[in-house]
C-alpha cells in the first residue's frame, strides 16, 4: 500500500485517514481513480452525511452509507451511483448486532478494504453477489458464535466468505494462533486466504487454466473432507517446508492453492509499500518496482527473492531487535516459487480475460 497525498495542502496521508492533519480537509478514497479526494474544512455540505460534494479533481461524490451511518468508511461513491455503499462495503451481506461489536465489524471492514484495494490492482475487482446461485459475485458475512449453537467456521463457500467475528478480537485471535501452532494470524491474512480460494473457483474452475493448476498444486477433486480429516489426524508430513509455503498448505490442493496465493497478495501489497517509501536494500539494480501502481508483470519467483525476501529478511531483524518474533518466518523453497509462479500467471490470464471484452467494446 502506497501513501497518498492530500489535495488540498499536499500533504502525505494514509490509507485509513478520514482528515487531513495540516489543513484539517476531510478525506475520502475515490477506488475506481486510486487516489484521496480532499475536501476543505470550509467548503459547503457534510462529507460524513448524504450531500453530493465536489472535491479537489472537481468530480461530484458522496460519502459511502457506511461512513455516514457509522464512522465505519473513508471511501467515496460516485454521485450517479444508485448503491449508497462504496465497492467494498457493498460487498459485506452479513453483519452482527452493532451495538454489540461495532469495533469488531470496524476492523473487520478496514481490512476488506485494504483486500478490495489489491484485487482492483490486479484487475480482479469483485462484484456483489446478484443472489444466493450467482456463481461470479463475492459476498462477505461477518458473524457472532451464538450460545447453544453450532459454532461460526471462517471459509468460503461458492463466492460467500465467512469470517468469526472473535477473529478481530487480538487476544481470543492470538489464542487461537498459539493452539493451532501457527506462526502468523491476522484478519486481513485470513480474507486473503478465504479470498484466493473465491479466485480459483470464479476464475480458474471450469476454465482451460484448471490443468495448469492441476499440474502445479495437484488435482483439487480429491477428497477434501478426508484429506482434512488425515491432516488433523496426523499432522503435516515431515519434509513439508521443502514443498509448501505452510503446513495447512499440503492438507489438501485448495488449501496449497489458497496459502500459495494470499502469499502472492501479501508479496504484491508488501513491495508495493517498500517501494512507495523508497525503502532500498542491496539487491538486483532492478529489484524496485513502481511504487503507485500493483506489479503484476514481473513474474512472482523475482519478486519473491529479488524483492520481497529482503525486505521480509530486514523486517524480521527489525523485530528481533525489538524483542518481538518474526513478522515473516516462512520460507521460499524451490517449489514454492514455482506455485507463486504459477498463480501470478493464472490471476495476470484471468484479469487479461476479464479486461478483453471491455477492450473490444
Amino acid at each position: 500500500m502506497h501513501p497518498f497525498s492530500c489535495g488540498h495542502c499536499g500533504t502525505t496521508v494514509f490509507f485509513e485517514n478520514i482528515r487531513c492533519d495540516t489543513c484539517g480537509a476531510t478525506l475520502g478514497f475515490v477506488p475506481d481513480e486510486g487516489r484521496m479526494a480532499a475536501f476543505p474544512p470550509d467548503a459547503p455540505g457534510r462529507i460524513d452525511g448524504p450531500d453530493i460534494r465536489t472535491d479537489d479533481g472537481g468530480r461530484p461524490l458522496r460519502a459511502c452509507l457506511n461512513r455516514s451511518l457509522h464512522e465505519a468508511c473513508n471511501w467515496m461513491v460516485a454521485a450517479d451511483d444508485p448503491q449508497p455503499r462504496c465497492r467494498s462495503c457493498r460487498l459485506t451481506e452479513m453483519i452482527p448486532d452493532l451495538s454489540l461489536h461495532l469495533n469488531a465489524w470496524r476492523a473487520f471492514e478496514q481490512a476488506k478494504r485494504r483486500l478490495v484495494f489489491t484485487l482492483i490492482g490486479i484487475g480482479l475487482a469483485p462484484e456483489p453477489k446478484a443472489g444466493p446461485d450467482d456463481p461470479r459475485g463475492l459476498s462477505f458475512r461477518l458473524l457472532a458464535s451464538l450460545p447453544g449453537e453450532p459454532p461460526v467456521l471462517t471459509g468460503h463457500d461458492n463466492g460467500v466468505i465467512t469470517l468469526n467475528l472473535a477473529e478481530t478480537d487480538d487476544v481470543l485471535r492470538e489464542t487461537a494462533r498459539v493452539s493451532m501452532h501457527e506462526s502468523v494470524r491476522t484478519v486481513l491474512g485470513h480474507l486473503r486466504h478465504e479470498v484466493s480460494h473465491y479466485l480459483q473457483q470464479r476464475h480458474i474452475d471450469g476454465t482451460p487454466a484448471i490443468d495448469d493448476c492441476r499440474a502445479v498444486f495437484g488435482d483439487e477433486r480429491a477428497d477434501y473432507a478426508a484429506a482434512l480429516a488425515t491432516h488433523y489426524a496426523r499432522g503435516p508430513a515431515d519434509d513439508w517446508p521443502q514443498h509448501f509455503v505452510s503446513a495447512y498448505a499440503g492438507a489438501h490442493p485448495w488449501e496449497d492453492w489458497a496459502e500459495t496465493c494470499a502469499h502472492y497478495l501479501l508479496m504484491l501489497d508488501a513491495v508495493q509499500t517498500a517501494s512507495a517509501w523508497g525503502l532500498s536494500l542491496d539487491g538486483p539494480a532492478d529489484a524496485q518496482p513502481g511504487g503507485d501502481r500493483t506489479d503484476t508483470t514481473t513474474p512472482a519467483r523475482h519478486l519473491a527473492l529479488n524483492q520481497w525476501l529482503p525486505i521480509a529478511q530486514f523486517l524480521n531483524a527489525m523485530n528481533r531487535s525489538l524483542g518481538e518474533r518474526d513478522s515473516y518466518p516462512f520460507l521460499m523453497p524451490d517449489a514454492v516459487l514455482a506455485k507463486l509462479d504459477c498463480v501470478q500467471q493464472l490471476l495476470a490470464r484471468a484479469a487479461a480475460t476479464l479486461k478483453a471484452p471491455a477492450a473490444t467494446a
